[in-house]
This record gives C-alpha cells, structure tokens and sequence, in this order.
C-alpha cells in the first residue's frame, strides 16, 4: 500500500468534491458541510495572501476546538504558510516564547477571556505583527449565540479597535486564493511543538507529505467504512494526537467532526447521547474521568464502534471497567510528534494484545537498538529502543541541528528516528513500551522501569492513578517511590497499598515509600506527568 505525497489542503479538497454537502463538523449543534467549511479556508487564505501573508511565513492557531480551527488550519496551507499550533492554556510567557522561536507573524485567537488577553499582551510585547479574532458567538448555533452574546457577555472578552487586531469574519477575503506551488515532501506544513517532557519544547518540523500520510494511514487502518462516520473530539486539537487521528484522518474519510471546546465529563457524555458518534479518541485519564461521572450509566454508547487510547498507558482496569460500562471496544495506540502522531495500534477489530500498543502502521517500520548505543541492534530476546522509519516522520527540528542529531540514528544507509522509549516486539508484531530511557530507575545496578511498577500498582482496587519516579539513596543511588490518588470514599493506608504492591514486585523494584495525595500532576492533554511530579518532589 503506497501513499503518494500530496499537500495536506487536498484531503479536504478530495472529500468536498465527493460528498460537499455532508457535514465537515458539529459544533455544540450547529453543522458546518464540507463545500462551507472549504470556501471559509480559501477565503481565510485569501486574506492572508492580501495581508502579505506568503509561502513559508508561519501562521499561529491559539484556539481550542472551534469550527475557525479547522477554517484557519487548512487555510494557511492554501495559502502556503506553515501553521504554528500553540496550546490554549499557554502564558503569556510561554506563548511569547513559541512565537519568538517559530517567527510567527499572525495568530488566530478568540474573544473570551482566557485567550485573547494573553494574546493582546504578546502582540503588544513580541514580533508578533498581527491578530485575527473569531468570535465563539458567531460559531454557535443561532440561540445559544444569542445567549452568551446577551445573558453571558461576561464569558466574552472586548476586542479592541486597533489597526493589529481584525475580527476573523473581516479578514475573510471573496475570491479563491493565488495558487501556490507546495513540494509536498520538502514545504513544512505543521510545526508542532513537543510537550517539552525530555527538556525544553523543540518544534517539530512536520511536511505535507507527512501529515497526509499519517491521516490516511490512520484511516487505512479503518475496518468501517465512511457511512455515517462521526467522531468526538474532545482531544484538543492543537496535540498532534487529535490532529492526525480526529481532524486531518476525519476529514480525509468525509466523516463528521463533533467537537466540544474543551473536555468535560458531562458535557461529553450529553454529546455522545446527542450526536451518536462512531468513534472517540482520548487519552486515559478522559476515560477516567467518565468512569468517575454519575451519568455514564445512563448514557447511549450504542453508536460507538471503537475508542482508542493514546498519549500515555492504558491502565488495564481502566480498559476494563470502560468496555464493561459502554461495550465499545477500548484499543490503545502509540506515536510521538516527531512522527506525526501515530506508530502504531492495536486492532479495531480481531486479534488485540492489551498491554501492548499494537501493531505499526502500513509503510511503518521498526527496530530495537541497543538501550546504550543505538548504533547496535539490540540483544536478541531484550529490550531495545525503539527506532522509527516511515512516510509519516519528521524532517527534523526547527532551527535545532544539533538536537536533530540525538533524535536520528543512521541504520543502512538511512535515518530512523529514536523514540527514546524501550520496548518489546512479539512474533506476531505486537509491541510492548517497557519504558522511556530517560524514566529507568537505577536500583543498585538493576534497571527499573517506573511504568512497569504502576502497571501492578493500578490493579489494587483502592487506587486510582499512580506515578512512580526514582529518589536518591545513599546505599542504592536511587531507589522507586510512588505516589497515588486513592478511588473516591477510600480510605485504605499507606502502608497497606505499599504492602501489597511490594509482595508482586521483584526485590529490586519494590517501592521506599508510598505517598497519598490528592491529585497527580498532568500535561495539557491530560496525560499524568511523571517529570512535573519528579520536578515538585526533587526540585529539578
């Protein structure tokens, strides 16, 4: 199965001359059809192009999941701009940093209060040259618009007259875009910053021909056909999980987007009884957190044919306790940024191997080197890193030749990435995270992997989520320590979790101490953050 290179844009150009009428997304129950959603992206390239706005300028999204998201993504790459995808719950400080490092010229926010002052503060205080506003009201439906324009106004921030900040519906210019000429596998069509979990955030320079590879591959993958095809996105979209797996894969099959602007338990599980969709993607603290809402039992899952867990590990129970409650099928998937958000999956129908992430991606390869020299395969029968190759990998890094170097490794003749995670691969293809390298506990000479010790630890019917990170020990050098929040209305000890976790462990895994805590530390998609906690609990 081959892929040919093309520019992104043509995936939605492809499903609008297929199916213009059908819906391109539901947003809160107002429908936006494909022939719509692509006329606003020509027309927001257009207005790019008329503010100077050409090839290879970087555009930025500062957006959660709105239907302008998708106008303005797809739009930029019309108009041959690189778009800068930059997380709602950014700083000001953090946010003037990603645009000084990515030389954004444009950012595209919204008028409510958490997002367009900060991004008044950085327009005024960066090279930041313009801001473009979308207003929530205009993209809900007619009554609830009129409601948070009227009842609400408060959730709304003024956006004020100033030459620098256009209202998005003015910047739209009539006409389709000039023409630009993109090298799908050379022009940089995402830059997509890591979750900076290894050090500082690096942007991730992601073509065309990688993105449009990714989707389709994704959807390769896909037993169901494109009939009736919704998705929920509650993943936000500027992760690159839901890029690939709910915008760009969604929009690549025609089906529906219904998305919410940000993850709610309850307000997700009213969208699923209201838009029936097929599939929902999320990371495991979402599934959680539904688990933990009052209304899941009285929710139509009916619909759904597949939900896939991606950004961290699944825990078992939680897998469990999931399809037991919606009889959908819960698979977990793998990826990074540098590889356009998917590696690998377990199957949505068939054969699964829970605890593993499944099986690689058409036209993806992978290899186990070597955990202190990657220039060497792996040990038969141990764990390796994890290498990469395939359509769907990263250029490299954005201004950071020398960080591209540590992230390849030249196998053959040809550049594979390195995943920094260890792993097993079975005889059937399935693969097993062991670890991330750089998490690995060194206990007097013996490697621990701090996954493997929570894998056990979540199976105690009294925890809920658990993260365990290396302390140092003057006669070890370092030994595991874990830390969990207990189910609700629990109330066993400490000590007791500790005991019982300790009698499953191998000698040189067991846990110096268990601490109970009210919450864990976690990134902006949701995922638990092993490096905040390590940062809070050893300062650094």
């Amino acid at each position: 199965m081959g892929f040919a290179p093309v520019p992104l844009p043509q995936l939605l150009i492809e499903s609008v001359r297929r199916t213009p009428d059908a819906r391109a997304c539901d947003f809160m129950g107002r429908p936006t059809s494909y022939a719509a959603m692509l006329g606003l992206a020509e027309r927001f390239a257009a207005g790019l192009q008329a503010h100077g706005i050409a090839k290879g300028d970087r555009v930025g999204l500062y957006l959660p999941n709105v239907p302008i998201y998708i106008a303005a993504y797809y739009g930029a790459m019309l108009a041959g701009a690189t778009v800068v995808n930059f997380s709602p719950l950014y700083t000001a400080t953090e946010l003037s940093h990603q645009v000084a490092d990515s030389g954004t010229r444009l950012l595209v926010t919204l008028d409510v209060p958490a997002l367009l002052p900060t991004a008044l503060e950085v327009l005024g205080a960066s090279a930041l040259e313009t801001l473009v506003v979308g207003s929530l009201a205009a993209q809900l439906p007619s009554v609830k618009g009129w409601a948070l324009r009227m009842l609400k106004r408060r959730d709304l921030a003024p956006v004020p007259a100033r030459a620098d900040v256009i209202a998005f519906d003015a910047f739209l210019r009539a006409g389709p875009p000039a023409p630009v000429d993109i090298d799908p596998e050379a022009d940089i069509a995402l830059l997509q910053y890591t979750g900076g979990t290894t050090g500082t955030p690096k942007g991730a320079m992601l073509t065309h021909a990688n993105l449009a590879a990714n989707a389709r591959q994704v959807d390769a993958i896909d037993p169901f056909g494109a009939d009736g095809d919704i998705i929920m996105a509650v993943l936000p979209f500027f992760h690159v999980f839901a890029n690939t797996c709910v915008l760009n894969r969604t929009i690549a099959k025609g089906g529906c987007i219904a998305m919410l602007p940000r993850f709610d338990a309850g307000q997700t599980l009213k969208a699923i009884g209201r838009v029936k969709p097929t599939a929902f993607p999320g990371v495991p603290t979402m599934y959680q957190a539904l688990l933990d809402h009052p209304a899941i039992g009285s929710t139509d899952f009916s619909s759904l044919r597949v939900c896939v867990s991606g950004g961290a590990g699944l825990p078992a129970p939680v897998r469990e306790k999931f399809e037991a409650v919606s009889s959908a099928r819960l698979v977990e998937g793998y990826g990074l940024t540098e590889s356009s958000g998917v590696v690998s999956v377990n199957p949505y129908e068939g054969r699964r191997k829970p605890g593993t992430i499944g099986q690689v991606l058409p036209q993806t390869r992978v290899q186990l080197r070597d955990k202190e020299d990657a220039n060497r395969p792996a040990p038969e029968g141990e764990p390796g890193e994890l290498v990469v190759a395939g359509p769907q990998i990263m250029r490299g890094y954005w201004n950071r030749p020398e960080s591209d170097a540590d992230a390849f490794v030249m196998i053959d003749g040809e550049r594979w990435l390195r995943t920094g995670d260890i792993a097993t691969i079975d005889e059937d293809g399935f693969i097993a995270i062991v670890d991330r390298s750089k998490d690995m506990i060194a206990v007097g000479g013996f490697k621990v992997f701090p996954s493997q010790v929570e894998a056990v630890l979540v199976e105690h019917p009294s925890v809920k989520e658990a993260l365990v990170i290396g302390v140092p020990d003057d006669y070890r050098g370092e030994v595991p320590r874990a830390f969990v929040v207990r189910q609700a209305d629990d109330d066993t000890a400490p000590e007791a979790i500790e005991q019982w976790l300790n009698a499953r462990l191998g000698k040189h895994e067991r846990v110096f101490g268990l601490t109970l805590r009210d919450s864990l530390p976690k990134t902006m998609i949701g995922k638990l953050d092993r490096k905040a906690l390590r940062e809070e609990v050893l300062g650094g």
